[in-house]
């Protein structure tokens, strides 16, 4: 049953890593995505409210991320609890089923978090079209506005 125990300790321990690794990935992912959202903003008109916006997805995700290594972190201490304290083995079984259990709801919310960080992408690339689409709008009622001022300059003239 120890070795039974150790082992799924060990398990559970790469879980843990393999988790930790998605996490820096989205972190990653998220300053990634938050910087193309910073350097889009500076060439537009748009400036103001797409920083606010890569700000709030920056630390929306930043909080996330947070909370997840946060519950890593009191899942691993549960675990070298478990080895220092030697439980029975059943005990230990109950414990596992428990770590098992918020295991799998990491992974769950990782996996909401990576779905939720692919809404945010088609999000900022739709920002990105109206943003392209309205500075030529821009554009071309400034020509409109600048025919019409000429029209009118002659109309005055003669």
């Amino acid at each position: 049953d120890r070795d039974t125990d150790k082992k799924r300790i060990e398990e559970l321990l790469e879980e843990n890593m393999v988790l930790e690794i998605a996490q820096k990935q989205s972190m990653n992912e998220s300053a990634h995505l938050g910087w193309e959202l910073e350097q889009l903003s500076k060439s537009t008109d748009l400036a103001d409210t797409r920083k606010s916006f890569v700000f709030e997805l920056n630390e929306c995700a930043s909080s996330r991320i947070l909370k997840l290594e946060k519950d890593n972190q009191s899942l691993q201490n549960t675990i070298q609890e478990l080895r220092d304290a030697s439980l029975t083995s059943r005990e230990s079984s109950l414990k596992f089923v428990e770590l098992e259990k918020e295991n799998q709801q990491l992974s769950k919310k990782i996996e909401k978090l990576q779905n939720q960080i692919e809404k945010e992408k088609q999000s900022n690339q739709d920002l990105e079209t109206l943003s392209e689409e309205l500075i030529k709008d821009k554009e071309q009622l400034q020509v409109i506005m600048e025919t019409l001022k000429a029209d009118k300059d002659r109309q005055v003239k003669n």
